[in-house]
């Protein structure tokens, strides 16, 4: 019992609350590719070896590894796997240019270039004639073409969850931009969505091809089409990086705003399309254009002989848009002449379009193609 004498007493000072340990936070790993490392918020050219020539030069496959600060998803894109298709190239510099390691999410592979030995020739093939997109998943101690797709697979492709794989037009065709993927797959189809090119082609995936090597290993892939071989068709190149920009922006690896209209329009559905051929050998005058929406038995250009006289008209077979036609003066009988896609949503004339058809329809007729 306290003193009457005594102060009053002193009341007990608040004890302050001990903060738990702040948990350390782990940095993102490095990104080991090949024999090189690349540490977080970092960008590294990195050449993984492919054979040598016969002056004992070596021969690379080129890859530039963006590996960002922030968490992501690991992602590729890729062009020149037919050595003439340039555009995907420029593509892919144009990309490149426009991100920063520090602020990007996630890790990017670029490879510009897989055929690098078409590439240097300006030929679409390797220098045994095989097609190295008919040569996916490959084999170490196959041919160069088995090699070399081994190499990407390894090294690339089963590195990554999410895959764009650049083409344009093969010899003498031009393609309208377009993306080819498996639009049943709700997040191949989303991803599409995003690319957002004018046409959205559901095609089966080809036997010996990157894509269907890349989707058995468990990769979601779109592979774009856009403008012609050995030339660098503006349109065609903006229609690429606008597009990749636009995936990067959908899985969070950059903000939106560093995408061009990231929300562009729906684009047009196709799940079917044919090559219109020539009914005689002879020399061709295109009217179709790029983009261009034609009917069953609409007049497309027409086939003469040397003196003028006309042979056969070209008509369409059916219904569509074109998203592709040869930049051939002469052709012979059986020839691809001009590629027509049948698009969903798309009512004859006289009747209205179902209204996401009418939406992309208009967004066509904004495109200028040449």
């Amino acid at each position: 019992m306290s003193s009457p004498d005594a102060g009053p007493a002193k009341a007990d000072k608040p004890v302050k609350p001990v903060k738990a340990p702040r948990a350390a936070r782990r940095p993102r790993p490095s990104f080991a590719i090949g024999s090189v490392k690349v540490r977080p918020g970092h960008a590294s050219e990195v050449g993984l070896p492919i054979t040598k020539l016969v002056t004992g030069s070596e021969v690379s496959l080129p890859v530039r590894v963006i590996h960002g600060r922030h968490d992501g998803p690991v992602v590729w894109v890729n062009a020149a796997i037919h050595g003439d298709e340039v555009v995907g190239v420029e593509v892919i510099r144009r990309v490149l240019a426009t991100l920063t390691p520090r602020t990007f999410r996630g890790t990017l592979l670029a490879v510009p270039i897989v055929n690098v030995h078409g590439f240097m020739a300006g030929d679409r093939y390797l220098p045994d004639r095989r097609d190295l997109n008919r040569s996916f998943p490959g084999s170490q101690r196959g041919s160069l073409a088995a090699r070399i797709a081994h190499l990407m697979m390894r090294e690339v492709v089963d590195k990554c969850e999410v895959g764009i794989d650049l083409h344009t037009g093969s010899d003498r065709r031009t393609n309208l931009p377009q993306i080819r993927a498996d639009l049943d797959d709700p997040r191949t189809r989303s991803l599409a969505e995003a690319f957002g090119a004018p046409v959205m082609v559901h095609a089966k995936v080809r036997d010996g091809s990157l894509r269907a090597a890349a989707v058995e290993s468990g990769a979601t892939v779109l592979l774009f089409e856009s403008g012609e071989a050995m030339r660098f068709d503006q349109w065609a190149i903006e229609a690429g990086v606008d597009g990749v920009l636009r995936v990067l922006a959908a899985l969070d690896m950059i903000d939106t705003d560093e995408a061009v209209d990231a929300s562009p329009p729906v684009g047009l559905v196709s799940r079917r399309s044919g090559w219109l051929r020539a009914g005689r050998t002879g020399i061709v005058h295109l009217d179709a254009t790029l983009g261009q929406r034609a009917e069953l038995g609409d007049r497309l250009g027409g086939l003469s002989d040397s003196f003028g006289r006309t042979l056969r008209l070209v008509k369409a077979d059916r219904a569509g848009v074109v998203i592709g036609r040869t930049t051939a003066p002469l052709v012979n009988r059986g020839d691809a002449l001009v590629h027509i896609a049948e698009i969903e949503g798309a009512e004859p004339p006289g009747t209205p379009d179902h209204p996401d058809a009418a939406d992309g329809f208009d967004a066509l007729d904004e495109i200028s193609v040449l």
